[in-house]
């Protein structure tokens, strides 16, 4: 989500297209040598829904093994540089260095327009083997309405949008980045799949709202994550200090937790490969 929306929920969705577990098309893939920067990764993917809609994974389907993903979504729309230019941080290099002193394997759902503004950490983001890059959009702009007051893109502009993004990565330098997507907002509906079929990615969206946007109070965000947390569960949280300030402190509060239960963190890619 972005700052301007509001907290992301989870989108109902197609019934027909989404997905709990994964039915891959490169079980057991890991990333080349020298992969290209910016072009997604080899990594485990869902085969296509009915009709080759895009599909679309919540949780991991083994659920006996006490792993989570903890998932970042470093948002900036398109029409968000004249802020960041007065001073507004849409980044939070606080809570990457967290995730790194922590060792918490993460995935950073990242809009291309937040590579833009912040190449130099869109690139030590995506050569550091702790975390993985996904496309959250180029523009963070809808591809449903209605969606939380967002723009909404046709099906033509909504593809290249994608690619716009994974083009911004490359421009960045990014080179752990993989062929999954999250739609702004969570929303989406068959159309949403459909428009974005060709780009023959896995759209993710999580079963466990952190309810870091916009919060005060990170102490209430760890609670409602911890009390959330299922194995094989996807989290959605936020990498932007503007519109979710809380977020590192909660998950310093979080990581022990976990741990102290016996999760071990994983990325989305070790989630879909199970």
């Amino acid at each position: 989500m972005g700052a301007s929306a509001a907290p992301s929920v989870p989108a109902s969705g197609s019934p027909s297209a989404a997905a709990s577990g994964p039915s891959q098309s490169s079980p057991g893939s890991s990333p080349s040598a020298s992969p290209l920067a910016g072009a997604p990764g080899k990594a485990p993917t869902m085969a296509p829904g009915p009709g080759g809609l895009t599909p679309v994974f919540e949780r991991a389907k083994q659920h006996s093994d006490k792993t989570v993903a903890l998932t970042f979504d470093a948002d900036m729309t398109s029409d968000q540089g004249p802020r960041a230019a007065n001073g507004e941080h849409f980044d939070n290099p606080q809570l990457i260095s967290t995730l790194r002193t922590l060792k918490v394997p993460s995935t950073i759902f990242m809009t291309g327009r937040w590579a833009e503004e912040y190449p130099d950490q869109a690139k030590s983001i995506g050569t550091d083997a702790n975390f993985e890059i996904a496309n959250h959009s180029y523009s963070h702009h809808a591809f449903k309405a209605p969606c939380y007051g967002l723009p909404t893109l046709d099906e033509a502009a909504a593809r290249a949008d994608v690619d716009r993004a994974f083009d911004a990565f490359r421009k960045a330098g990014a080179v752990n980045t993989v062929p999954y997507f999250r739609f702004p907002g969570g929303c989406y509906d068959d159309q949403a799949l459909r428009a974005i079929s060709t780009a023959k990615v896995t759209a993710v969206q999580w079963d466990v709202v952190s309810g870091d946007a916009f919060a005060k109070d990170p102490d209430a965000v760890a609670e409602q994550v911890l009390s959330g947390v299922k194995p094989g569960s996807v989290v959605v949280m936020h990498c932007t200090r503007s519109a979710a300030p809380v977020t590192e402190e909660a998950i310093r509060k979080i990581v022990p937790e976990l741990k102290k239960r016996g999760y071990r963190f994983v990325k989305v890619s070790e989630l879909i490969g199970k």
